[in-house]
């Protein structure tokens, strides 16, 4: 895979997805983002169905808001923002469904939905895991990015001791390798996994 020279770092892709016309930036950002606001809606008990749906709404949303949005930092980040988006567009979810129940003849049915916890306000833990899977979805993204870039042994170097915690030296004796170029593979996978989670995240 060749290394990410079509997409420069931070905070260019929330710059460039503002332009319609970059079709890129906007497949890129689909690609980092989607799979966050899916989860956060799975693990807010929906069906993987209703969670694409709900992912789906908040992507319309951005892209309707995107060339209104201004990249500044010192005015709150990003991801609040999409925090918050999702989180509304969840309420809608719910408030819809309590309003026009599935008719699968089940007279609990709405009893269940208006049980469903609605998203507002957000409480501390809520946010927090937000922050954490923000956090864990531009990891993941930032590996499958890189991860090609690398010889095996260099990628294992990295792997095992930064993302594992395993002991240098036991690692390069596994791989053959001493321990300054264990230190120098993990160092070389650190500085582009940087590079390539900077391209996305907004810290």
């Amino acid at each position: 895979m060749a290394a990410e020279d079509s997409l420069p770092t931070r905070p260019s892709l929330l710059v460039r997805v503002r332009d319609a016309g970059d079709h890129a930036a906007w497949g890129r950002f689909v690609e980092v983002y989607t799979p966050l606001v899916y989860s956060f809606c799975r693990k807010r008990g929906l069906q993987a169905a209703d969670a694409a749906d709900v992912a789906q709404d908040v992507m319309k949303a951005v892209a309707a808001s995107l060339p209104r949005f201004v990249y500044e930092p010192q005015r709150g980040r990003f991801r609040d923002w999409l925090f918050r988006v999702t989180r509304s567009k969840l309420s809608n979810f719910h408030h819809s469904r309590q309003r026009h129940p599935i008719g699968t003849g089940e007279t609990g049915v709405h009893a269940l939905l208006s049980e469903q916890p609605d998203p507002s306000p957000a409480d501390p833990g809520e946010a927090e895991n937000w922050q954490q899977a923000w956090r864990q979805q531009t990891f993941d993204w930032a590996v499958g990015v890189i991860r090609d870039e690398f010889q095996a042994g260099t990628w294992k170097a990295f792997w095992e001791t930064a993302v594992e915690g395993r002991a240098v030296k036991e690692v390069g004796e596994e791989l053959g390798m001493s321990v300054g170029a264990v230190y120098i593979a993990r160092s070389r996978v650190l500085a582009r996994l940087r590079d390539a989670v900077g391209q996305v995240d907004d810290e």
